[in-house]
């Protein structure tokens, strides 16, 4: 993948506006922290990417991470210099909570652009007797890759709701999840990424399921223990076998860069994203959110000068985060 991308960009540098390629001081190449396969980060990242070496003349190499939680970590580390997360996972690291570099404040992410909201999603096959999220209780539940954003936060709600002491979790990549679904290696299939998730398309293409919409309690609790999360509405038919609109709760989304990034480069990679929203949509479908008036929903992490310097120049209100 990374092999594929430096031959796009170096193929594409004579066609570069001048100034992009007088920018010396910019990396030869970065690398982009998205997620599992089947995941939203993946194909997201990988359309973005080609995007980015195909316009800028930077190799961006996409690689596959735990998720938000390892990503907010790589970027702080300089390990890479571009990543996705969601915005509570973000915060919680920015506060020195975070479970891979406890009692570190991660001090040096920065925000690029928005990119969608992530909703919590919970599927199962429609023989299974599992009809609400309380007949989850004694299940074995597949959450997600350790250290992404959907195994963070549904652990968090297994292990802190009422009732749901016995349900057993494991962990594994989105489209190895839906697999264990369907093999009943697990009873339920638990996650959260954009619309629509790759894994639960593809499971519903292949098999009779079921996906589970969360009732008030649920939604409650839910809110109570993650207070970042905001109510939200999955469309009916967003897959197969669902043909009613499901309740559940989100975070958003955001890309972000280490502060050390170049001005120019950060303004000129939010640039790319903000201006080519028709591209952005091809790359991922839940790119519809990927909207410069969204940089609003965005009040934890700092922005980089660079982006912000883009927003303020096409009148967009940047948030001023301490």
């Amino acid at each position: 993948m990374k092999f594929t991308a430096f031959i796009a960009a170096a193929a594409c540098v004579a066609a570069l506006p001048a100034a992009a390629q007088d920018n010396a001081d910019w990396p030869a190449s970065i690398t982009i922290g998205t997620g599992s396969q089947g995941g939203t980060y993946f194909g997201y990242g990988s359309g973005f990417g080609a995007m980015i070496s195909e316009e800028l003349g930077v190799n961006a190499g996409v690689e596959i991470t735990g998720g938000p939680v390892q990503n907010v970590t790589l970027v702080e580390t300089g390990e890479h210099q571009l990543g996705f997360v969601t915005l509570g996972p973000a915060d919680e690291a920015r506060r020195g909570e975070s479970p891979l570099m406890p009692g570190t404040p991660h001090e040096a992410v920065r925000a690029l652009f928005p990119m969608y909201q992530t909703p919590l999603q919970a599927a199962v096959l429609a023989s299974s007797d599992i009809e609400s999220f309380q007949d989850l209780q004694g299940k074995r539940v597949g959450v997600g890759p350790a250290g992404g954003t959907s195994a963070t936060y549904w652990t968090r709600f297994f292990e802190n709701a009422e009732g749901y002491g016995d349900v057993t979790i494991s962990n594994a990549g989105g489209s190895d999840t839906a697999g264990q679904l369907k093999d009943g290696l697990i009873d339920a299939f638990v996650y959260a990424a954009g619309l629509p998730t790759g894994a639960y398309s593809q499971l519903a293409v292949e098999n009779d399921v079921r996906f589970l919409s969360m009732d008030d309690e649920t939604l409650s609790t839910m809110k109570e223990i993650v207070p970042a999360m905001a109510d939200f509405t999955i469309p009916a038919d967003t897959y197969e076998d669902q043909p009613e609109d499901l309740q559940t709760v989100s975070l958003w989304n955001f890309a972000i860069a280490h502060e050390d990034m170049p001005e120019s480069l950060a303004y000129e990679i939010t640039a790319l994203a903000m201006e080519n929203h028709d591209r952005m949509m091809t790359n991922h479908a839940a790119a519809s959110e990927t909207l410069p008036e969204n940089v609003s929903k965005n009040t934890v992490i700092p922005f980089h000068p660079g982006a912000a310097r883009w927003f303020e120049e096409n009148g967009f209100d940047v948030p001023l985060v301490e």
